[in-house]
Parts: C-alpha cells; structure tokens; sequence
C-alpha cells in the first residue's frame, strides 16, 4: 500500500458511513466473546478489523497483478457477474492453496 494511501486510512477523522449487515446469530455471538480477549473494545471494532486487514491483503495483491485487477474490470463492463467473478476468483485461490 502507497505511503499517502496509508496515511489518508490512519487519519481519525475519516468520514464514515452507516451500514447495515446481517450475519449469523452463532458469528455475533462468537465476535461477542472473542472481541475483549483480543483487546477489542467491543465486537462492532473487531470487525472493521477483520475488513480491514482482508481489504489489505486484497488491495496489496491486486496491486502487485494489475493485469488481474483490468482483466476483472474488463469482464464487469462485459456484463460478467459480480458473483460469477467471485467464484472464479475464490476457485483459483483454492488451485493455488492445494
């Protein structure tokens, strides 16, 4: 991740945005007992955590194969599917783990 990019992220007064989001009662309630042993203040700072470090990883790889990231761009404007696109993308994450 590009210098500014990381500042701009770590500034406190970035505007933010209210959303709603359902998830399973068991995941609340796991995100609920494991936030304070993390050092978590509550479950809702555990999470922006979670997508936080998942956004990371994915920018910081899509930055290194910009090909990946045009090919991708180009099949949306093609009329390709978000969920269609996912699965391929998650399927070859499965080929390279294995």
């Amino acid at each position: 991740m590009k210098i500014n990019d990381l500042k701009k992220r770590l500034a406190k007064d970035r505007k933010s945005v209210e959303l709603n989001v359902r998830i399973p009662e068991d995941v609340l309630e796991d995100l609920q007992r494991i936030a304070p042993q993390l050092g978590f203040s509550n479950f809702e700072a555990l999470i922006k955590a979670y997508i936080g470090k998942g956004l990371r990883t994915d920018l910081e790889r899509l930055e290194q194969s910009p090909e990946v990231s045009s090919l991708i761009e180009s099949l949306r404007r093609k009329g390709v599917k978000d969920e269609i696109l996912a699965d391929a993308i998650a399927e070859i994450n499965t080929l390279k783990a294995a």
